[in-house]
């Protein structure tokens, strides 16, 4: 790793896929606390992510000492953050707590995190893997059962009918499954509920049929206004807001990838492009554009959560449309 150039948000998540297969990772893990902490990062928020990295790096050699440091100085830096990031670093070190030995202060670091199962779809994830590691898999199946319960009671039917419809509940039933597989649990409702769900996003996922047309386009704000203020018609397949319209986009993205679909991608509409096939509030026409080999021009879907959001709003993903996922 290069100790010279400011690291970019790039960077940091070229390191996370190379770093183990390093030579010597620890030393990349060393660089990287000194480049958080010498103000070597492009972007200084990204001091947290760089320094939870070499936690971890530090704890898959199980070099624990080293591992709790960096996390520490990580939530030095994540300061009051209260997002998934600052909570994944918060897991990470109960996680490193446990591996010590230290399972009273462990609990006592993951305890206050419970909440996120229900703000963050990641969550269940981070959670219950720190859970496991100190032998805790009964406690993260209460944790996600209770969560479960409460993101239904939200809901107006008792299950999802469709990959945008899935959200935060998907992730929770899932990892909630494999939990009580662990423990050798019979099957219950939500088992079940986690089996058909999973069987139908997998469905609608494979199947090109399982998207209409007007799912896969996205429209630029610009070209979103101009067409909109033209067509108001649209704002039913679009969204009457451009937030709303990159609102569903995420949506259905973060369903279809809950349900293992990979190489996602949404295909970026022009209003002269469309126009030029005919009547823009005609489905076949917009069926036709999408579908149209010199049509849209494909952005893909999901970028790193430091890098440039999909939608082009110049912002990062993690402060823009990661977030509208959970709307």
């Amino acid at each position: 790793m290069s100790t010279k150039a400011d690291l970019t948000s790039a960077d940091l998540t070229e390191i996370r896929q190379s770093a183990l297969g390093a030579a010597d990772p620890l030393g990349v893990a060393a660089d990287l606390a000194d480049a958080a902490q010498a103000g070597r990062l492009a972007d200084p928020e990204d001091a947290g992510y760089a320094l939870a990295l070499a936690a971890e790096i530090a704890e898959s050699r199980s070099k624990l000492g080293a591992a709790l440091k960096y996390v520490d100085q990580a939530l030095e830096a994540y300061g009051k953050r209260d997002d998934s990031q600052a909570g994944a670093a918060r897991a990470l070190r109960a996680r490193i707590l446990f591996r010590t030995g230290r399972a009273d202060e462990a609990m006592a670091e993951i305890e206050p995190l419970r909440p996120l199962l229900t703000q963050h779809a990641d969550a269940a994830a981070y959670l219950s893997a720190a859970l496991a590691v100190g032998g805790q898999n009964r406690v993260a199946e209460e944790w996600l059962s209770d969560a479960v319960q409460t993101v239904l009671a939200e809901r107006s039917g008792p299950e999802p009918t469709s990959a945008e419809d899935a959200g935060l509940l998907f992730f929770l039933l899932q990892q909630r499954h494999r939990v009580r597989h662990a423990l050798g649990r019979q099957h219950d409702t939500h088992d079940n509920l986690a089996e058909r769900l999973e069987t139908k996003l997998a469905n609608a996922a494979a199947t090109p049929a399982g998207l209409a047309d007007d799912d896969l386009l996205f429209w630029p704000q610009a070209e979103f206004d101009k067409l909109i203020a033209q067509w108001p018609a649209l704002t039913e397949p679009y969204g009457a807001t451009w937030d709303e319209h990159r609102a569903r986009r995420e949506r259905e993205l973060v369903g279809l990838a809950a349900a293992g679909r990979t190489g996602l991608t949404l295909l970026s509409g022009t209003v002269d492009g469309l126009t030029k096939l005919g009547d823009p509030a005609d489905p076949a026409t917009r069926s036709a554009y999408t579908r149209a080999q010199s049509g849209p021009v494909q952005i893909t879907w999901p970028p790193e959560r430091n890098g440039a959001c999909w939608c082009g709003s110049g912002l990062k993903y993690k402060k823009c449309c990661l977030p509208r996922s959970r709307g």
